[in-house]
């Protein structure tokens, strides 16, 4: 038996070119169903196979699989979001939001019609942009903390000094000392980039900071962060982040940044 797997709400278009990506299972088409001004875009799935206890079960053994899923589940957001006459305004839900048939569906939309018009008003006209920041370079940041910073500066000489005995102890103690500074230092600086990037953007959002095994990157980030930004202030965000990359830099620190993707961090949230 059949269900309806929901990836997102969108404006009602007038594009029926149809959808190049697959459904959740890989297989089926991709289609929408039309309420009012609204579409949900849609696959049949099989109930059997993507049951809330099946994804469940999924998400403790088998990640692979919670991982391909998840990848389909954005690919369709994506396609639905680039619309054939350029962007539309999207909702995107979150993975494994089921229905047992069309009726289900539609009594869904109905219930919730004003809310999903008042957050399709809320981002029309902007996009979400992705920013993260990474520290390439540790010691060179390490090296810029260390001189700005008279306390580091002052145990660094005494150290020198000091009998090699002593100075072992003491060395220990500074690079406590440094790796807290540089840590502070870290902190203050994304938090006053987060605020200047803000002033940019209508609304904006701090995500989660990814550990090197979800990122696949050795380095360490050190700010993941949303902006909803409106379309025609688009390209001043990007010389903004450009300028601001050319800074971090000389610090030994690198801003990537990636958009417009679906306004997950804005509706119904959470994409890193």
């Amino acid at each position: 038996m059949d269900g309806l797997y929901l990836y997102c709400i969108r404006e009602k278009t007038e594009d029926v070119s149809g959808f190049h990506t697959r459904g959740i299972d890989g297989k089926r088409e991709i289609f929408t169903i039309i309420h009012r001004e609204l579409e949900a875009v849609i696959s049949r799935v099989s109930l059997l196979k993507f049951t809330s206890e099946e994804i469940q079960k999924k998400a403790v053994e088998d990640l692979n699989w919670i991982k391909e899923k998840a990848v389909i589940h954005e690919d369709v957001i994506e396609e639905a979001m680039r619309g054939a006459d350029g962007l539309v305004n999207v909702i995107p839900m979150r993975f494994g939001i089921i229905f047992k048939d069309k009726a289900g569906l539609k009594e869904t939309l109905d219930r919730d019609y004003a809310k999903m018009r008042r957050l399709l008003n809320k981002i029309r006209g902007k996009q979400e942009w992705s920013v993260k920041i990474y520290l390439m370079d540790s010691e060179r940041f390490e090296l810029m903390v260390k001189e700005k910073n008279e306390d580091i500066r002052l145990k660094e000489q005494e150290m020198a000094s000091m009998p090699e005995g002593m100075a072992y102890f003491m060395e220990e103690e500074l690079k406590e000392t440094v790796c807290n500074e540089v840590n502070k230092e870290l902190d203050v600086m994304s938090d006053n980039l987060f605020g200047k990037l803000g002033e940019e953007a209508a609304e904006s959002v701090k995500t989660k900071i990814l550990d090197r095994e979800m990122t696949g990157k050795t380095e360490r980030m050190v700010l993941n962060a949303a902006f909803l930004v409106h379309a025609d202030k688009v390209d001043s965000f990007k010389k903004a982040l450009e300028d601001i990359d050319e800074d971090l830099k000389a610090k030994g620190l690198h801003l990537e940044y990636s958009g417009p993707w679906p306004p997950f961090n804005f509706t119904n949230g959470g994409k890193s």
